[in-house]
């Protein structure tokens, strides 16, 4: 069992040339008792992207804060607060921040996902 807030979480900033102005914070995984999932957290600062790629896992996703692009296999979908999305295994992805504010998201996906 785990109960706790986001300011006790590290998060770990990510930046490189398919990634811009991303930090995750891991909130629970099979370390917390959840065997087989992991939720994390995700900000992107004004400008910031996630890397487009696919995978072999499926994930699920829900918008807290902010708003921005959700890139699915070639077709982009505004998001916003309240937004919820499930992305299918091997569907290229990208999440984009279009607003000023922090855009923030939650990610779930099985534990060979978070990588």
């Amino acid at each position: 069992m785990v109960v706790s807030n986001i300011k006790d979480v590290k998060g770990m900033k990510i930046e490189g040339p398919v990634v811009k102005a991303m930090t995750k914070r891991v909130l629970i995984s099979p370390k917390e008792g959840w065997e087989g999932y992991v939720m994390r957290l995700f900000d992107l600062e004004e400008g910031g992207y996630s890397p487009r790629h696919s995978h072999p896992w499926p994930h699920i996703n829900y918008i807290i804060s902010g708003k921005g692009i959700l890139h699915i296999d070639g077709k982009d979908y505004e998001v916003e607060e309240g937004s919820y999305a499930y992305v299918p295994e091997n569907k290229i992805h990208q999440f984009l921040n279009r607003g000023k504010e922090t855009f923030r998201f939650i990610c779930i996906v099985p534990e060979e996902g978070d990588q």
